[in-house]
């Protein structure tokens, strides 16, 4: 469990597919070939089957296509303000679905802001991939990438244990069988998992130009990383029921605010989902309780 909520927290979700740009270097493959080609190539290198036409590829040889954040933030008098950012913000724009640039936007405000990060898989993956990606592309992003001469002088990403990179994975799941996906815990829990489209969709969406929809299913992502890590928070006892009530109720006020843009349209059907979701949830908290707990 974490010890702690900082009055900055970014809840964060990114979504990568295949990079043909790496598959051509690395695997020596022709410039002629499609960037679909390449990627059927990478697959077939790494492991396909008919059973799993897309294997998982290592980190280091995908691209980062989407990053989409949730900021909490708490001002000096206690108010609490929510706000929404995905990256690319233009998926018409060939600057901003740049590679090298969602990158170094997302790591130059985590080190500008020093928040406290929360992810799901995050220690094994999303940050492992931003790291990696960043190196290979040749961003510089010196104020993420500082480290205190001692763990408690200061503001962390790459220790692990520490309390400003959370991984709820970690502190949820356990290991092979028991390993738990975050559309598992959050549907459990009545907050919206994964509905149409999944990470095995994402690579054809991109392959088929369909940047759009990419960023909307990595914002709703991001959205259910964020209701779950509010979750753990109000089991952690950071959150009363009553404040964990309203804490929600700021997240449907978010939503009902981006929506009212034709570009966050969408949020309405995941609004509409947590909604149905809600009444059926397995976990009811008690009216009342015994002394002894029973």
């Amino acid at each position: 469990m974490f010890k702690a909520v900082a009055n900055e927290v970014w809840a964060f979700d990114a979504e990568w597919v295949p990079d043909p740009v790496a598959g051509r270097v690395l695997y020596g493959l022709s410039a002629a070939l499609t960037d679909r080609e390449v990627a059927e190539e990478m697959w077939q290198r790494n492991g396909a089957t008919e059973d799993d036409p897309m294997p998982y590829l290592k980190t280091l040889l995908c691209r980062v296509v989407s990053i989409a954040v949730i900021i909490r933030r708490v001002a000096l008098d206690g108010a609490v303000t929510l706000l929404l950012h995905a990256l690319p913000e233009h998926v018409d724009s060939a600057v901003d679905c740049d590679e090298a640039v969602i990158l170094s936007r997302f790591l130059t405000g985590v080190g500008q802001r020093k928040p406290q990060l929360v992810g799901f898989n995050s220690h094994a993956a999303d940050l492992k991939i931003f790291i990696q990606r960043s190196i290979v592309q040749g961003i510089s992003v010196p104020a993420f990438c500082a480290r205190p001469d001692k763990p408690w002088e200061g503001k962390d990403y790459f220790a692990r244990g520490n309390e400003w990179h959370i991984d709820l994975k970690d502190i949820v799941s356990g290991w092979g069988k028991a390993t738990l996906s975050l559309h598992e815990l959050a549907t459990l829990s009545g907050i919206p998992g994964k509905r149409d489209v999944d990470g095995q969709h994402v690579a054809g969406m991109w392959l088929a130009g369909d940047v759009k929809g990419i960023v909307q299913y990595n914002v709703c992502d991001a959205l259910t990383t964020y209701l779950v890590w509010l979750r753990i928070a109000h089991f952690g006892g950071f959150f009363t029921a009553q404040a964990y009530h309203d804490e929600q109720e700021r997240v449907r006020v978010l939503i009902a605010e981006k929506a009212q843009s034709p570009w966050y349209e969408y949020l309405l059907a995941y609004r509409q989902e947590w909604d149905r979701l809600m009444p059926s949830r397995i976990g009811h908290a008690p009216a009342s309780q015994s002394s002894n707990g029973c």
